[in-house]
């Protein structure tokens, strides 16, 4: 019998089974109400850990049970906590199991945030039209920057996780903050206004990189960096632009303009912040692969020493060889102008008187030719300077000895002179 037979005024009731009420109940409600749109706050908000996820809905006149399973769950952008004021859709039904009135939901978001939302997509898609979100028009951040810039609220916490995440890992590096409303009617142009006022400061460099940060919120909470106003500006920035705004899983066209998105505020303040640590093992790892090179390079040169020094030899052993070839070049010389004039004086002899004059003459030439030779040889002969007094000086090992800082008092010496060798004990050691 139909539901509404049962209710009809002056008719006997029927007998009901419970559960077959309960389904009369729930079939009544399915073909009167559904589908539903419910305005109203979230109340005992719990997730199970099948994924299905169970609430009120409640407002001032009264509230309904709610279950979300998970498969629209995974659909929700936001973590809904108790008290959020969300709009939902779903169906009404009856949980036969407890007789309970309940509202199956198919899609929960908040409060006013589709229209927003679709205000939302209809700007990035034009913005990116434009091609404002390029990844060509992105630049890395600096390394090492040399100033810091942080656009934010002075009452955002953000703003404190920002400069202690500075000040732990490098707090060398100077940082200009440029304080600006964050949220409501006027945060945009104040947004504006500081990041303008930071480019003047990047003109000179005084300033590398620019925060653009704030804590998390809901869609309206964080509307000012969706305005397209905003996102122009960030675009025209002459410095790298890192935005931090909200938590991980919110999303602004300010994320999408900037050069880099960071999850939070403190991660965009890490990412342009490399902990000093590192540089300092960057600059020892530098200097160590110096000093290998240079240690390579004196071994290098050293080896290089001590095999001109071992080709070099004694300078007596290098005397003696001097003097073997000059004697030798001597012989040859000799024994040369002998046979040369030997063919001379046959030739004068088979030949006319005539030619005796012009035989003199040769023959004078040659005894001038050979004495001159002979004077060329006395100047190379090494023993000639040795039988002016000099001598040459080596060590013990047989290194040549040149200059008065190769040795010093104590050491042994050997002086090589013209007719022999003398060994020496250095006294005292000068320059003069």
């Amino acid at each position: 019998m139909p539901l509404h037979d049962v209710l009809r005024p002056g008719l006997a009731p029927s007998i009901w089974e419970v559960g077959a009420l309960c389904r009369a109940i729930a079939g009544a409600l399915d073909h009167g109400f559904n589908p539903v749109a419910v305005r109203g706050e979230i109340s005992g908000f719990s997730r199970a850990s099948s994924g299905h996820c169970y609430f009120q809905i409640k407002d001032p006149q009264g509230q309904i049970r709610c279950a979300m399973f998970r498969r629209a769950a995974a659909l929700v952008d936001f973590s809904p906590r108790d008290g959020d004021l969300v709009e939902l859709r779903g169906r009404l039904g009856v949980y036969e199991a407890r007789g309970d009135l309940q509202l199956v939901v198919e899609s929960l978001q908040r409060a006013g945030q589709g229209a927003l939302f679709e205000q939302f997509l209809q700007r990035k898609a034009r913005l990116e039209a434009e091609g404002l979100f390029d990844a060509e028009r992105k630049r890395r951040l600096p390394a090492l920057p040399r100033g810091i810039g942080v656009v934010t609220s002075l009452q955002a916490a953000a703003l404190h996780d920002v400069v202690s995440a500075l000040r732990r890992r490098l707090p060398h590096v100077p940082v200009l903050l440029a304080p600006a409303l964050v949220q409501g009617e006027q945060a945009p142009a104040d947004l504006v206004r500081a990041l303008d006022g930071l480019y003047a400061q990047a003109a000179p460099r005084a300033i590398d990189v620019i925060l653009l940060v704030r804590g998390g919120g809901s869609i309206e909470d964080l509307w000012a960096f969706n305005d397209e106003q905003l996102a122009r500006c960030i675009a025209r920035s002459p410095v790298p632009v890192v935005s931090g705004v909200g938590h991980e899983t919110d999303f602004t066209i300010a994320d999408f303009v900037a050069d880099l998105r960071a999850p939070t505020p403190t991660a965009a303040a890490e990412l342009v912040a490399q902990p000093r640590e590192i540089w300092l093992s960057v600059l020892q790892g530098m200097g160590d692969r110096l000093r290998d090179a240079a240690d390579r390079a004196i071994d290098l040169r050293a080896q290089r020493l001590d095999q001109a020094a071992s080709r070099l030899g004694r300078p007596s052993q290098l005397v003696g060889r001097q003097q073997l070839r000059l004697a030798r070049s001597a012989q040859q010389m000799t024994h040369a102008l002998r046979s040369q004039l030997q063919q001379r004086r046959t030739a004068l002899a088979l030949q006319q008187p005539r030619l005796t004059g012009s035989l003199h003459s040769r023959v004078r030439q040659a005894h001038e030719a050979l004495a001159q030779s002979q004077r060329v040889l006395d100047l190379l002969d090494p023993r000639v300077v040795l039988r002016r007094g000099y001598a040459w000086l080596a060590d013990g090992q047989g290194k040549t000895v040149s200059s008065v800082a190769q040795v010093q008092a104590g050491d042994s010496l050997r002086a090589t002179l013209a007719d022999g060798e003398v060994d020496l004990l250095v006294q005292q050691a000068r320059r003069v």
